[in-house]
Order: structure tokens, then sequence, then C-alpha cells
């Protein structure tokens, strides 16, 4: 839909059924500079929220453990999950007990454990892995490395899925997975340092990219495909008030699968189009990460999630006439530092 924004689809949502098994996530990815060289490299922080109702006094991770899976046992945590591309990529994860996390659960939100925070407007936390834990501790999913970040966060333009994610469907847990992008062009001013070097994150070259997930499990296909960093083939310019972003998989309606769907917006220059969309995009494989999620129910059944930061492409943007048996070719659009991600179920390797 248009630019709408709506924070209350940003809430926590994990009350009722979902408290015991469902999942909410508040996702950011950027492109940050390089402090002394000015190079590129794309990062993003990730607050993934799993089964409060099932709290204990430790974090309770299931995955890569059958045998809690046989009996029954569900996840409960916070992970604070932060990561970068490139070939040299990696992810770096940190469990909290739900006990131990601040969460205001209405509009705005806003989490806090210990020195990790999360709001509508700001974020910062510290995650350090050594060689020696992550060997120690494969259940964590994590690489080795430390991380740590603090920037603003502006959300400027939203993509407003519609009535799919508003208060009737949410309350009766409808759909299996629920998406809301408040900020699928976001500025964020701030900081990042990656195992010792320091990266500027700038509203004028961060491409900055905010959303949430939540549900009781993940779609399968799993598509999603993103960037503000946008120029126009035609006259050569920057498109400083666009966006366009892509997701979807095969939806679940009260455990009935539906066909497999994709949901989109172009934000073209201050304008939403009815339109016809040609997208051509690349990212490499050896930048990219196999990106470990958790399902509430205990199972991870993403084995192949791919999940990168620079994917390039190009992007014709055609508008329909009013019977749409006309299109007219409103710009070719070359993209830079794109989000992808694509995964389908599969049985570990």
């Amino acid at each position: 839909m248009a630019n709408i924004h709506d924070i209350t689809r940003d809430r926590w949502m994990l009350y009722g059924p979902l408290s015991r098994k469902g999942y909410d996530w508040w996702w950011h990815s950027m492109t940050a500079e390089n402090a002394e060289t000015g190079e590129l490299k794309p990062f993003y922080v990730e607050f993934f929220t799993c089964n409060p109702a099932l709290a204990e006094d430790e974090p309770v991770i299931v995955w890569n453990d059958p045998e809690a899976q046989k009996a029954g046992r569900r996840p409960s945590y916070l992970m604070v999950n932060a990561g970068f591309w490139g070939e040299d990529h990696g992810q770096l994860h940190r469990f909290f007990s739900l006990k131990d996390v601040d969460i205001h659960a209405t509009a705005p939100y806003r989490i806090v454990a210990d020195d990790c925070k999360c709001s509508e407007v700001h974020t910062e936390g510290h995650i350090k892995v050594t060689p020696e834990e992550a060997a120690a501790h494969p259940e964590w999913m994590s690489d080795a490395g430390e991380m740590s970040w603090k920037f603003d966060i502006r959300k400027e333009i939203a993509f407003h899925v519609g009535y799919g994610a508003g208060k009737f469907f949410r309350a009766i847990n409808a759909f299996e997975m629920f998406w809301h992008a408040e900020g699928m062009k976001s500025a964020f001013t701030g900081e990042i340092v990656l195992n010792g070097v320091k990266y500027i994150l700038r509203p004028e070259t961060c491409n900055g990219y905010s959303d949430k997930n939540w549900g009781g499990d993940f779609t399968s296909p799993w598509v999603w495909l993103s960037s503000n960093n946008l120029r126009s083939m035609i006259t050569g310019k920057k498109l400083e008030n666009s966006v366009f972003n892509i997701g979807g998989g095969r939806p679940k309606v009260f455990f009935l699968a539906l066909d497999r769907k994709l949901l989109g917006e172009f934000y073209y220059e201050g304008k939403d189009y009815e339109f016809k969309l040609d997208t051509q995009i690349r990212c490499y494989k050896k930048d990219m990460l196999n990106i470990k999620y958790e399902a509430p129910t205990g199972y991870k059944r993403h084995n192949r999630l791919w999940n990168g930061g620079n994917g390039t492409g190009t992007l014709k943007l055609y508008k329909r006439s009013l019977f749409g048996r006309k299109e007219t070719l409103i710009d070719e659009v070359y993209a830079e530092g794109i989000g992808c991600e694509y995964g389908e179920y599969c049985d570990p390797e």
C-alpha cells in the first residue's frame, strides 16, 4: 500500500497463544563507511524474541538438540543477532532469558537487556563471542567475533501490507507469519565497531531498512528484496526519495497453505504506482550468510536460508493504464546494496 506509517504494528505481539508458541523480531539493515578508508560495508542488527510464557532463569535454546525436540521442549529467549556481509561475512548471537529483559510492549515499543537496547528511534548493543565459546556452544549457532553499535533511527517511508496485518487478523492469529516495514527507507546516524574497526552511519549513505516479522512459524519459501540506493539509468541521477520492497513466500492461513505469493511496493520519487515491475537482481553466495533461526516450535527447518546485503540489479518500472491494457515505462533503475534473502525448508546437511 501507500506510505502509511503505523507504529502499532511495531508493538510486541507475543501475548495470548503467541506467548507460548510465537516469535517477534525487529530487524535493521544498513551500509556503513569505514572511518579510515571510506570503504562501504553492509551490516544488520536484530532483536528476536521467542515464547515468553516459557521463560526460565536461563535462555532455553532447543535447536540442534533432538532429545529436547522429542520431549516437546520449546525455546524461550531474546536473541540479539548482529552480523555483516561480504566475503568475511559473519553472524554473532547473544542470548538472554526473557525474565531478564525489560519490554515496553505497547507502541512505541522498547526492549532493553543489559547493554542491548532497541526502540523506534534508537538501538545500541554489544556482542562478543570468542572462538573457544563458539566451539564449545554449537547451540548458539554463532560465529566468533565482536561487534558493538550505537545509532539513531528515523523511519522515513513505510511499507504497509494492508488489512492482512490489521487488528482483527492479528487478534485471531490468522496468518502463520506477519510482516510490517515501518521503515523500508530509514535514516541511521551513529557508528558500528566490528572487531576493532570503526564504521560510520550517515543518513545520506546508510541505505537503511527497518521491519519486523512475527507469528507462530516461518514461511517456506522465504523471499525478501529491498534497497533505497537507487539511480535512474535514464537520467543518471540518484533517486533520493525512492525505495522498493518485495517479500513473501507461501503464507498459511489457519494452517492452510496458499499459493506462492509476493507482496511489494516501489515508492518512486514520492509517488506510488499501480505498477508492473521487472527485476533482475544478483547477490553472490560468497558474500551471503546461511542465517540461523529457530522456530518457536523448537525445530530448525530453514537450514539453507541465504541472506545478503550487497546485491545489485536493475528494475524496470511500468505504469499501467486505467484498464491495464497499456504499460508505460516510468524508469529503468540500477540498485545497489540490495537486501536479499531466499530459502526453503530442507533437512540439515
